[in-house]
């Protein structure tokens, strides 16, 4: 198990080239969108998403956020030169802490194609030659931006708008590298792509955007991971997800997040879904400090089908405020949420969904299922779903249960062999089943490890 920890729990020293002064300011935005030499236009975009920010107020809903000092963190950093597709390439320090996590092993053995992301930049990318030659665009955000621009002046912000939340409009003034996906009419990939993100520094940011095209009868699958070091300070890391799934279509976006519990994630993901398209949302909360992050399929086209699978495990010092939300617009349109939540040492662990089907949504279908198991006498678990059913034609399910590790259960296994420990962990494994088998077996076998780990011991796993 110690193996399991160090994997992640380690610091680099520090390898900047070029940092942003410390805080937030136009100078700030100018300065980032300086050393990418965007074009005007983006310019102007980051320039009103940071109005946006200054004029919106934290959510009112949630953990307190309000102790964040915007003026204390720093916006970019800069690690290396450039991308590179050779991991001989990539700097010295930063290749040893890629192969303590097993990135380069993981692209040999079962990935069509990966970007890693060392503080505010991809410092690798790479794809299977027979991956490319089907058409498919997999790039860093700022390498997709520069080579299509007409692209991004289209779909980018169009999900997620500066105006739709306060980190939302942030990551839209400092937003730095992140995923670009394209996938042609009809290419169906057979290994995922994956992205991996990484914080070493203290009170740092990292603003990741991803935007993610499956046109008309592709299919997708992604995988996101995401670690960083502990430290006594916070760093702040707000993503923005934008994904567009074509008619009959489909797209899995998986996420393993084991930040360390002095990160505070404050994520927006949203997908819109066409005629007959499938979004798939697996989403595994660890780590972190503070999560807010609620993964949103708009079903747009008739048919269209939206699931999100989700996890959160907290212990001490930790608040998970996970959940998702389903927008049924499109006739006969389906929608499943399933979310298991886990308690211990005085974490919090709540579920926040939304589920609204519209009045045009006939024939339509949503189930939503919260189950929720506290470890203990001092940590707390909520259930707060939002659901609306706007016609007559439609139906809506919501069920949840709140639960301790059952006794019997427990003395069933001991008597049997097993200590305590390994009968609780058994039973804890046994509850997030329908997350973990969702999962490609290296993820499923690396975040049993995790949770084991963080049933052992107080404090960070990341």
């Amino acid at each position: 198990m110690k193996e399991i920890k160090n994997k992640f729990n380690f610091k680099d020293k520090d390898v900047s080239l070029v940092k942003s002064p410390v805080g937030l300011s136009e100078e700030t935005v100018r300065f980032i969108s300086k050393m990418k030499n965007e074009e005007k236009f983006f310019l102007d975009f980051r320039l009103k998403a940071l109005k946006e920010f200054f004029a919106k107020k934290n959510p009112s809903f949630g953990p307190d956020l309000s102790f964040i000092d915007f003026q204390d963190y720093t916006y970019y950093t800069k690690v290396s030169e450039g991308v590179t597709s050779s991991w001989e390439e990539v700097p010295s320090t930063i290749k040893e802490t890629f192969d303590k996590i097993g990135i380069p092993k993981a692209e040999q053995e079962f990935l069509a194609g990966i970007t890693t992301q060392y503080e505010s930049e991809a410092v690798y990318s790479n794809m299977l030659k027979e991956v490319e030659e089907k058409g498919v665009i997999f790039l860093d955000t700022d390498t997709g931006i520069r080579l299509y621009p007409e692209i991004f002046k289209k779909y980018f912000g169009k999900l997620v708008p500066p105006s739709d939340n306060k980190y939302a409009a942030l990551n839209s003034a400092v937003f730095s590298g992140g995923s670009f996906i394209y996938v042609p009419k009809g290419v169906k990939l057979e290994k995922p792509l994956q992205s991996y993100f990484r914080i070493n520094n203290k009170r740092s940011g990292q603003f990741e955007r991803s935007l993610i095209i499956v046109d008309d009868g592709a299919e997708l699958s992604y995988v996101e991971g995401c670690t960083a070091p502990m430290y006594s300070v916070e760093s702040l890391h707000a993503a923005v997800v934008e994904i567009f799934v074509g008619k009959n279509a489909k797209m899995r976006y998986t996420t393993i997040q084991n930040w360390s519990t002095s990160i505070l994630n404050l994520v927006t993901q949203r997908a819109t879904v066409d005629e007959n398209g499938l979004m798939e949302w697996v989403d595994g909360n660890v780590g972190s400090k503070i999560c807010m992050k609620y993964p949103c399929c708009i079903l747009k086209g008739d048919g269209a089908k939206g699931s999100t699978i989700s996890m959160a495990f907290s212990s001490s010092n930790q608040y998970q405020d996970t959940g998702a939300k389903m927008i049924h617009l499109g006739k006969n349109t389906s929608s499943t949420i399933i979310s298991k939540s886990i308690s211990q040492k005085g974490g919090t662990s709540n579920f926040r969904g939304e589920i609204n089907i519209s009045p045009k949504a006939t024939n339509s279908k949503a189930h939503c299922e919260c189950d929720t198991l506290i470890l203990d006498n001092k940590s707390f678990s909520d259930t707060i779903p939002n659901n609306t059913c706007n016609n007559s034609s439609s139906y809506l399910e919501h069920e949840a249960s709140v639960s301790k590790i059952n006794e019997e259960y427990l003395y069933y296994l001991t008597s049997r062999g097993l200590s305590f420990s390994q009968a609780r962990e058994m039973l804890v494994l046994g509850f997030l089943e329908p997350l973990s088998k969702e999962l490609p077996m290296e993820y499923a076998v690396e975040l049993n490890q995790l949770l084991k780990l963080d049933m052992e011991k107080e404090g960070s796993i990341g």
